[in-house]
């Protein structure tokens, strides 16, 4: 192994050491403790017979997703299910394990497939663990023939980056979550000026065609009540989840929250769908009590140094905000746009006013520079630089693309700024955003939000949604609006944010964070500590998986 990873990069060299160190120690987290346990062992030979789940892991080598799915594989059996999981053993010619900058040789990757350390560090560790606890497993390899091979191989020699959106095999859908896949890889939000751009793409068409092939047979040959995915889309995630879909099956997803110790889960679709339309009904009438009303807004505060939380992208930020520093106008009104990750989930979404991102940045620089009267404070998002993948594609070098100079009332603040974005919000009369989560907190603390994209907030009742360009423009052309929110809309904001950031998260306590990107261990001692009536949370997610409940439980309920 050492001789293949000569010829690595070092900084990927160092990251799939650490993996397998981490690998290593999560052999032995509290999961591990339920081999030995009698109560374990009864309750797997028990749920033999019970409802069928199928737990689409695929990608072992992302630990943080295996352990997640390995507590829920426990947890379910524990109530009676009968769970498999299903893990790739290199059947895959690209994958979500696959990034530009943990590849050796993009060329190489981009006529065959991932170099094999990758897929040695992924399959074999993950299956073991499951194995481990008697816990059935299947091989996406297993259920592929040569013919599947043969057609998913033409059918991505075809693939075009102009039409991928619209290809579908068999019946299901490919193509948009193939791009999103290649997108990911590269760490872009498009491919145009990728040289491998097209081939890898069609890797990830090849791969979304067998990961429906393989599901479609599964879901024949397993007869699943329901399928668990983790984010829903990618390849092969969201793959899993189309022929699930495909076959009828109830779908699950998962992901974590940004509230240490917390996932949000969603029923039929990725939570980047289910959010936005999720009915109102579970927030908008029911009024927040004393206590529920000062823990959103002290959980809101601590927001802004990300004390309560295990995501977040911008920690010790810089609570001031210097106008001087900016060349700002102190007398002037101030709009704050802010951005997201550009390749991030690049997914279509009808209500959007813009193609892109790009393309709403471009159209909001050419209007604020025919309005001097006003100033625009771009806030880039921390995650360009510390998110992972860590983004090719920076808003700084887009933007400059097309304007080689900004207009003087247009400011820049890129993503290694210590600047709080909650500083530039409290001084700006109104903010824009894409499809950032931040609309969220914005609106809660009462600042007006003009949504131009897919962002949870939009639909909510409380936001400036537009859906086209000259809505847009008509939204800009009533700035500044000088006036925070009606105090009826920030109650109704705050209500929304109680139930996204306290109902939707589900706390699971005994999941711990461990050093490094969003990896966890469970501290469980046996199988006690995963039965019905121990944590609330838990039942909440195991409900909404084996009785299709609704994924909501504020832990202000049992106080």
């Amino acid at each position: 192994m050492r001789d293949a990873l000569r010829r690595w990069p070092a900084a990927a060299r160092a990251r799939l050491l650490r993996l397998n160190v981490i690998s290593r120690l999560e052999q032995r987290d509290g999961l591990g403790r339920l081999a030995d346990d009698p109560e374990w062992r009864r309750a797997l030979e028990a749920s033999r017979s019970g409802p069928r789940v199928l737990i689409a892991t695929n990608t072992g080598g992302h630990f943080a997703i295996e352990t997640i799915d390995r507590l829920l594989g426990a947890a379910l059996t524990m109530r009676g299910a009968a769970v498999t999981h299903v893990l790739c053993d290199a059947a895959l010619p690209a994958c979500q394990m696959c990034e530009y900058s943990l590849t050796p040789d993009i060329d190489g990757f981009a006529r065959k497939r991932p170099d094999p350390l990758l897929c040695g560090y992924c399959h074999g560790p993950a299956e073991a663990r499951i194995q481990a606890l008697g816990l059935d497993v299947r091989r996406l390899g297993a259920s592929l023939t040569v013919a599947d091979r043969s057609e998913a191989k033409a059918l991505a020699s075809d693939a075009t980056l102009a039409a991928v959106n619209k290809l579908s095999w068999r019946g299901v859908p490919v193509g948009m979550h193939a791009l999103a896949g290649a997108l990911r890889f590269f760490a872009r939000s498009d491919l145009e000026h990728e040289p491998h751009g097209q081939a890898v793409l069609r890797r990830y068409v090849e791969a979304s065609a067998l990961t429906i092939a393989a599901y479609l047979k599964l879901a024949d040959e397993l007869r699943p009540d329901v399928l668990i995915a983790h984010h829903g889309i990618y390849t092969p995630q969201g793959l899993a989840v189309a022929a699930a879909r495909a076959k009828g099956v109830r779908v699950v997803t998962w992901n974590p929250a940004y509230r240490r110790h917390c996932f949000i889960f969603s029923h039929d679709d990725s939570y980047h769908y289910t959010l936005m339309d999720e009915a109102p009904q579970a927030w908008r009438d029911r009024p927040l009590s004393d206590a529920q009303r000062a823990r959103i807004i002290s959980y809101l505060d601590s927001r802004e140094q990300g004390e309560g939380d295990w995501i977040s992208f911008n920690r010790n930020a810089d609570a001031a905000l210097n106008l001087n520093e900016l060349g700002l106008d102190p007398n002037k009104p101030l709009i704050a746009a802010y951005t997201n990750v550009f390749w991030d989930a690049q997914l279509h979404f009808p209500s959007n006013a813009f193609g892109s991102q790009k393309e709403w940045l471009e159209r909001t620089i050419e209007w604020f520079a025919r309005r001097p009267d006003l100033q625009l404070v771009i806030r880039v998002h921390p995650a360009e630089i510390s998110g992972s993948p860590q983004s090719r594609q920076p808003a700084r070098e887009m933007i400059a693309a097309r304007f080689a100079q900004l207009p003087d009332n247009v400011k820049l603040v890129g993503p290694e700024s210590g600047l709080s974005s909650y500083a530039l919000a409290a001084r700006a009369d109104a903010a824009l955003i894409f499809g950032t989560k931040l609309g969220v907190e914005l609106s809660a603390r009462g600042i007006p939000v003009v949504v131009a994209g897919e962002a949870w907030v939009r639909g909510k009742g409380f936001t400036h949604d537009v859906s086209s360009t000259e809505a847009y423009e008509a939204a800009l052309a009533q700035l500044p609006f000088r006036k925070r929110l009606e105090p009826a809309l920030q109650e109704l904001a705050l209500r929304y944010a109680n139930h996204f950031f306290f109902g939707r998260m589900l706390e699971l306590p005994f999941v711990r964070p461990v050093e490094g990107p969003r990896r966890f261990s469970v501290d469980i001692d046996g199988a006690a500590d995963l039965t019905a009536g121990r944590w609330g949370g838990l039942d909440a997610i195991c409900a909404g998986i084996l009785e299709n409940a609704p994924f909501v439980w504020d832990t202000a309920r049992e106080s």
